[in-house]
């Protein structure tokens, strides 16, 4: 079992004299965590769960399986969508540059998961070398191999643009228009068209269904069926959503539901 004695602090994390170290912590749902960044790189992750996480550049859902690679230094803040069992890894600095300088969602492998819980079986300060060690040097190499999942919410900072992101995240089924967003926010059809790219490299369709595709992974991991969320983000049909689907992804939404229903390795979660 994880040692009882361990903080949930993240700040008692970032000088542990260990490359890699883990932290286990429970929200309820509808924790916030204030707006912070740490020292090390992080991989937040929770086994159980959704998470809503957002720095000043985007947004990200992440349901089990799924984690965000946080660099070193990046402000964010997370809320728990519903009850939430976090198991989470801090890099040092150093040996996460390997990994990139920015955001990114990656799958969180079967293996990959069983090394971040065993790690939290070791002591903070596991012994080097030792089980500790193996563990921390595997989870990197793991991290290295991760796949990156093609899902984020670029972030505008255009006053007029952000009040219409904030709306349609509150609302992703409206079936508003961009002319129609432009009235309400006091810009025209044309400069909002021009602000997307510019603002969030991406066009105003690919955002919105970048906005489909986080809001899709919230509902299927509650269980919500195709045709469900198909209706509720206004596609015409599930086959419609489904394709918009697996062009972006590669993979069915069915895909997604088949895998989240088997049963993962029994473990102290």
């Amino acid at each position: 079992m994880p040692d009882a004695s361990r903080s949930t602090d993240h700040r008692d994390y970032q000088r542990v004299p260990r490359v890699v170290t883990a932290l286990a912590r429970d929200a309820e749902h509808g924790v916030t965590a204030p707006a912070h960044n740490h020292e090390r790189a992080q991989l937040l992750y929770a086994t159980q769960g959704l998470m809503r996480v957002q720095t000043d550049g985007g947004v990200w859902i992440l349901p089990p399986r799924r984690a965000l690679w946080i660099p070193s230094g990046v402000t964010h803040h997370w809320t728990s969508v519903s009850k939430v069992t976090m198991r989470t890894i801090y890099v040092e600095a150093g040996a996460a540059k390997q990994f990139g300088d920015s955001c990114r969602v990656i799958e969180v492998s079967p293996l990959l998961r069983e090394l971040i819980l065993a790690l939290l079986d070791e002591p903070i300060e596991y012994p080097i070398p030792g089980r500790g060690e193996h563990l921390a040097m595997l989870i990197l190499s793991e991290l290295k191999g991760a796949e990156t999942v093609p899902i984020a919410i670029p972030w505008p900072r255009d006053r007029r643009l952000v009040a219409v992101c904030s709306a349609i995240m509150a609302d992703p089924g409206s079936s508003r228009n961009i002319e129609q967003w432009a009235d309400e926010v006091g810009a025209s059809a044309r400069t909002l068209i021009r602000l997307f790219p510019k603002e969030t490299g991406l066009h105003y369709r690919q955002w919105v269904q970048q906005v489909h595709l986080a809001e899709a992974f919230k509902r299927l991991a509650e269980g919500q069926s195709v045709g469900e969320i198909a209706a509720t983000l206004g596609y015409a049909s599930p086959s419609a959503f489904s394709a918009m689907f697996r062009r972006i992804l590669g993979k069915t939404p069915q895909h997604y539901l088949t895998e989240w229903r088997q049963p993962l390795t029994q473990h102290p979660a």
